[in-house]
C-alpha cells in the first residue's frame, strides 16, 4: 500500500458530522461485511469516499444485469489491467453467479488470442468478455464486438454493461495505482 489505511476507529478521522455520516453510508453498503482496504483508502478523501460508494453501490447493486453478466466484466478488466485485489473479490462472485470452472479459467487468461467461443462460456457471456475487453484495451469498441453484444442484450443492459465495464476499469485503476490490498506483487489470479 503507497498509502497507510484510515483508521476508521481515530475518534478525529472523521470529526465533522457529514464525514461521520460518510462513513456510516460506506459502512451500510459493506454490512455486513467490515470496511475493506478499497474504503479505508478513499475515506483520505470523504467526499470522494462518498460519491465512489454511491456509484459503484449502483453499478453493483442496482442494475438489470445477471450475477455471471456483471462479474464476468468485472473480472475481466481485473485480469487486464493486473488487479489482483479486484479479482480475489469478484472471481468467488462470478462462480456463485454460475460462470464454469472452465469459464473462469478462460477469463483468467490475460491474452485470449483467437479464442472466441466455447470454453465454458455461453455466446451471450463470450459477447460481454469481447465487448469488456475492447473497452479495457482499446476504450472504442468495434461495430462488430458492438453488435454482437446488443444481439444478447436490452438497451438498459448495454448500458450497464458499459457502465460496469468503465467503473471497473476506474476501480482497477485506482486499486493498482495505490496498491490497494498489497497484490500488485502477484503474476496472475491463481498467485
Amino acid at each position: 500500500m503507497r498509502l497507510p489505511y484510515v483508521d476508521e476507529h481515530d475518534g478525529s478521522a472523521f470529526s465533522t458530522p457529514e464525514e461521520q455520516a460518510i462513513v456510516a453510508r460506506v459502512r451500510a453498503r459493506r454490512a455486513p461485511r467490515p470496511l475493506q482496504a478499497l474504503d479505508l483508502t478513499l475515506l483520505h478523501s470523504p467526499s470522494v469516499a462518498d460519491g465512489w460508494n454511491s456509484f459503484l453501490g449502483a453499478v453493483r447493486t442496482k442494475t438489470s444485469l445477471s450475477d455471471d453478466v456483471r462479474e464476468i466484466a468485472i473480472c475481466r478488466v481485473a485480469v487486464i489491467n493486473h488487479a489482483w485485489y479486484e479479482w480475489m473479490h469478484h472471481a468467488p462472485l462470478a462462480k456463485e453467479g454460475g460462470v464454469s470452472e472452465e469459464g473462469m479459467k478462460l477469463l483468467g487468461e490475460g491474452d485470449l488470442g483467437a479464442k472466441v467461443e466455447g470454453s465454458g462460456l455461453s455466446d451471450k457471456q463470450w459477447a460481454v468478455v469481447k465487448y469488456t475487453d475492447a473497452m479495457t484495451k482499446h476504450v472504442r469498441v468495434g461495430d462488430e464486438v458492438f453488435e454482437e453484444l446488443k444481439k444478447h442484450f436490452s438497451e438498459q443492459e448495454v448500458v450497464e454493461i458499459t457502465a460496469t465495464v468503465a467503473a471497473y476499469n476506474c476501480v482497477s485503476r485506482f486499486l493498482v495505482a495505490l496498491d490497494v490490498g498489497e497484490k500488485n506483487g502477484l503474476k496472475g489470479p491463481e498467485a
